[in-house]
């Protein structure tokens, strides 16, 4: 199975209340040292890759205000991940980094540009999480009134890859010669404009750089709607999900793979992870004790805004499923796998659509050999190929996991002992 970390630059991911913890970090949230020491976590884990989750401003569609989001300790991103992940590639060797970056709000040159410089320092670890951006405040902090609707963002999205990929291809594997005795520095002649021009997008090249280690980065892709499916099938390596069940993440799984075929992809060459946190004890028992105490410190308010803000609607005042998604299709926002998994929750537990969307998203809870059980048991039964691990309590759940979980694995079979690859692409290829 493949492992990826979904990581913060702040302390408070989907769990708004694990910052409240005494054994959460605060105190070292600007400093180079927190995100280098996740770095060796996960690397010693023999993580595939991590990647940073972003916003690209404070949500305020709770209340009409980012009041809660900054009271109760959002999922605010306080530092840009791009200037994070070259410290984490210092401090590494086999690690994958990746950034989110969208192809609505930013334009081909400068993604293809940031992204093969991240692939050259980090010797072809460089990740993209390719996101059409889903809040109308992010349209807004980049100078657009709102963000387009959902089909034009996927199909100026295929646009923006195309262009990349352009990009990326300006310059042959050999073009840099560097040759003193000749005078030679790049060869000319294996350097070629890109002259990419679509419906959405153009721009003419080259890079000013060589081809990066990898070509391109690994693309991630988190979309969970039909056309967001489509895109992924067509582009997507690894996919970030969020099913509610495993029975949820089979049908997820299966609908992907069956995709795959129309755009000559084979089912390995997309990786289908669903995301998950833990909480881990030496028994059951106290595991169950300690998921009992962070949960009680979520306060109630600030679940609520934070599913206001990945439905795209304001839950302190809409409480039915059908005025919620009026409220999406006016405003054109919200995460259709958010809105899913809302759904599924409401379905399996029997519960209205308001108390769905005010639930905290589930734990696994356990000793380490529980935890490894369910992972074992998601992964042999087809509803995934690995899993992304976001954080409650933070380092300490990372820490945790790589320390009594993820030793489980090797032993039953289904993780590596060792990296097998140089670049990010080769690892996933060889697990």
């Amino acid at each position: 199975m493949h492992l990826v970390a979904y990581l913060k630059t702040g302390p408070t991911a989907n769990h708004p209340g694990a910052w409240r913890h005494p054994d959460a970090d605060l105190h070292d949230i600007f400093a180079p040292e927190r995100y280098e020491h996740i770095a060796r976590v996960l690397e010693s884990a023999c993580f595939d890759a991590c990647f940073y989750a972003d916003t690209f401003g404070i949500p305020d569609i709770h209340a009409g205000n980012f009041d809660a989001y900054l009271k109760y300790g959002g999922q605010i991103t306080y530092l840009d991940p791009l200037t994070i992940l070259p410290i984490m590639a210092r401090v590494t060797k086999h690690l994958g980094l990746g950034a989110t970056l969208s192809t609505t709000l930013m334009p081909p040159y400068y993604l293809a540009r940031t992204l093969a410089s991240l692939d050259l320092v980090s010797n072809g670890r460089a990740a993209w999480n390719v996101v059409t951006s889903a809040t109308n405040l992010e349209a807004k902090n980049f100078g657009m009134e709102g963000i387009p609707p959902k089909e034009e963002r996927y199909d100026r999205a295929d646009e923006v890859l195309e262009a990349c990929n352009a990009l990326w291809d300006c310059w042959d594997p050999d073009a840099m010669v560097m040759d003193r005795e000749s005078g030679v520095f790049i060869d000319p002649t294996k350097v070629r404009y890109a002259n990419f021009e679509g419906k959405w997008v153009k721009t003419r090249g080259p890079l000013a750089m060589p081809r990066s280690p990898q070509g391109r980065p690994v693309f991630l892709q988190a979309g969970a709607s039909d056309r967001g499916r489509e895109f992924a099938a067509r582009w997507a390596e690894m996919i970030f999900c969020t099913p509610n069940s495993k029975a949820d993440g089979i049908a997820f799984h299966d609908d992907i793979k069956a995709r795959l075929a129309a755009y000559g992809r084979r089912p390995e060459q997309c990786k289908v992870l669903p995301s998950f946190a833990v909480v881990v004890g030496e028994t059951d028992a106290i595991a169950r004790e300690k998921h009992d105490y962070l949960q009680s410190l979520i306060d109630p308010e600030a679940q609520t805004m934070l599913n206001s803000s990945l439905l795209g609607a304001d839950l302190s005042k809409l409480k039915t499923q059908d005025a919620v998604e009026k409220a999406q299709a006016a405003a054109n926002q919200g995460i259709t796998g958010s809105h899913d998994r809302v759904l599924q929750v409401m379905r399996q537990d029997g519960i209205s659509f308001s108390a769905a969307a005010a639930k905290p998203r589930g734990l696994l809870v356990g000793s380490a050999k529980t935890i490894a059980d369910e992972l074992e048991d998601w992964f042999t039964s087809g509803a995934c190929d690995g899993f992304i691990v976001w954080p409650t309590i933070f380092p300490g759940m990372f820490e945790d996991l790589a320390r009594h979980v993820v030793p489980e694995l090797p032993r039953r079979g289904l993780f590596r002992r060792e990296y097998r690859g140089d670049t990010l692409r080769e690892i996933l290829a060889n697990p």
